[in-house]
């Protein structure tokens, strides 16, 4: 087939694949997953901080190679991010529990954005007493996803973003005298 016969040949499939696209309905816009055009970058801002701020986010990950033979839990507790001044960096306040891992620290990550959609973004970022490690984790939806490196393991992560329960026990705060 010549050059001219594989050009029209695909202007031809795109018309028949993008036109069921172009008909499908767009996704409701939701306080939670406002439209791109309509959000601010203070807006998005303060929805990331609101949505991981006092969540747990609970699922499994997997190791390269190993899929289909062992599934791994993994849990992360987010007490609070913000955002730093410089750049596209926040500030994670997480206790993370793997294998014989427990330590809660401050790390300082990278937050990229497809439209509303964070991506949680590590390059070769060591993490004190657990090493250095590379994802991308996308969180929508109430879920993440995503991909990790550390050394020469990597693997897939997911699950969900759940709220973490209230440690007084009760739907209001803590009196101030109640606090450890």
């Amino acid at each position: 087939m010549n050059y001219r016969a594989c050009a029209v040949c695909l202007l031809f499939s795109l018309a028949f694949v993008t036109g069921p696209l172009a008909a499908q309905e767009k996704p409701q816009a939701t306080p939670d997953n406002p439209p791109a055009s309509e959000t601010t970058p203070e807006a998005r801002f303060e929805q990331f901080q609101k949505m991981l701020s006092g969540v747990h986010l609970v699922g499994n990950f997997t190791i390269a190679g190993r899929e289909a033979k062992e599934l791994k839990e993994e849990r992360y507790e987010i007490k609070q991010v913000k955002k730093l001044p410089a750049g596209d960096l926040w500030l994670f306040e997480a206790r993370i529990r793997y294998g014989e891992h427990d330590v809660t620290l401050p790390i300082p990550l990278e937050v990229k954005w497809a439209g509303n959609t964070p991506i949680i973004t590590l390059d070769n970022v060591t993490i004190p007493g657990l090493g250095t490690f590379d994802a991308r984790v996308v969180l929508h939806d109430g879920k993440y996803a995503g991909t990790w490196r550390h050394g020469n393991v990597s693997g897939h992560l997911f699950g969900t973003i759940e709220k973490a329960p209230d440690p007084s026990g009760s739907s209001g705060k803590a009196k101030a005298e109640e606090r450890p």
